[in-house]
């Protein structure tokens, strides 16, 4: 049997130092990976002179497997999203975003098991007809949807749901208003969901479910939406298990796919040991459910949940007063 061969992306701030805690347990639980390491983000700058270069991107096309750290895109400068270009050069079309609760967050919710299954290269993040006049008054973006692309994520969605054992999908839209765009993707889950009689198919607009959410977010099992909503209605979610530390995200195509830390790169801890390595362990075990190792997954997972329900050795902003690597060895002592 080949050995599985991961890219892997350490990104910039704290990243290095997550991504480390992330691979010392897939080490430990015993995967038998081997890893090809690569630069993006300002570390790729200062080595390569660009963001994201052509080496790393051989590396993941060569490898179809990749994990990384966060990574961090210059504002303001003319550079485009490290991540952006990443899903579109992959065609990872399918951007998913779990979270789960675990006792012993600051969380306000208990009991939250939500997935968001968000189209991840159409919509207003497609980066089309982006213009900007020459006296700087007015400035314009557009947002395009296909219906390829809108079927490609429900049906993505609802065979998640299937697999899963899940019951309901919601597709979330602003079909009110956004009567082109929105109207097609919403057009298209309807016709979808028609294939999924086992499946409950609810619909919602995209502010009500936003306050839904927050009141009672329990409703929820899958939502499936377009690219600017996924966004920010993933990151709501985060918010209802403890924060983006908590959150891990996949991207996904037809024969490569990225799994990621979904938080930003925090350079004011960089290098200080305080960082918690939540989001992309958890975005290793979403790796290793995609490569079939499920079993593996459910050690990390389960080992995980221990280490924050008990407390022990746990970072500053899950209550504990450790670091990044006390954290990540007593998940160790219990793999």
């Amino acid at each position: 049997m080949t050995q599985q061969r991961i890219t892997v992306i350490p990104g910039d701030g704290i990243g290095p130092d997550i991504v480390s805690s992330a691979v010392k347990i897939l080490d430990k639980v015993g995967c038998d990976f081997a890893y090809d390491y690569a630069d993006a983000g300002l570390m790729a700058l200062e080595n390569h002179g660009e963001l994201l270069p052509e080496e790393t991107k051989d590396l993941i096309a060569k490898n179809k497997v990749a994990l990384k750290g966060p990574l961090t895109t210059p504002v303001g400068e003319g550079f485009t999203s490290i991540n952006v270009s990443l899903r579109k050069h992959f065609q990872l079309y399918a951007n998913l975003r779990p979270v789960l609760s675990f006792n012993g967050t600051k969380a306000r919710y208990e009991d939250i098991d939500i997935i968001t299954v968000r189209e991840n290269t159409q919509g207003m993040y497609s980066g089309l007809g982006q213009t900007t006049s020459e006296d700087g008054n007015e400035a314009e973006a557009m947002s395009k949807i296909t219906r390829e692309g809108a079927e490609k994520i429900v049906v993505f969605a609802y065979e998640l749901a299937r697999r899963e054992g899940r019951k309901k999908v919601t597709a979330v839209h602003k079909a009110n208003i956004l009567k082109s765009t929105s109207g097609l993707f919403l057009k298209v889950a309807r016709e979808v969901a028609q294939r999924y009689p086992d499946i409950e198919s609810t619909e919602m607009i995209v502010d009500n479910c936003c306050m839904q959410l927050v009141m009672n977010p329990h409703q929820f099992d899958v939502i499936v939406t377009t690219n600017l909503f996924g966004d920010i209605l993933s990151d709501l979610c985060a918010g209802l298990v403890g924060g983006l530390g908590m959150a891990p995200g996949a991207n996904i195509g037809e024969d490569c796919a990225i799994f990621e830390a979904v938080h930003g790169s925090a350079p004011d801890i960089a290098g200080k040991n305080l960082a918690n390595p939540t989001s992309v362990i958890l975005a290793s075990v979403q790796m290793l459910e995609y490569l079939g190792m499920a079993d593996k997954a459910e050690k990390i997972r389960s080992a995980l949940k221990e280490v924050i329900e008990t407390g022990d050795r746990t970072t500053r902003d899950l209550g504990g007063e450790h670091g990044t690597t006390d954290f990540t060895q007593a998940v160790l002592d219990r793999l």
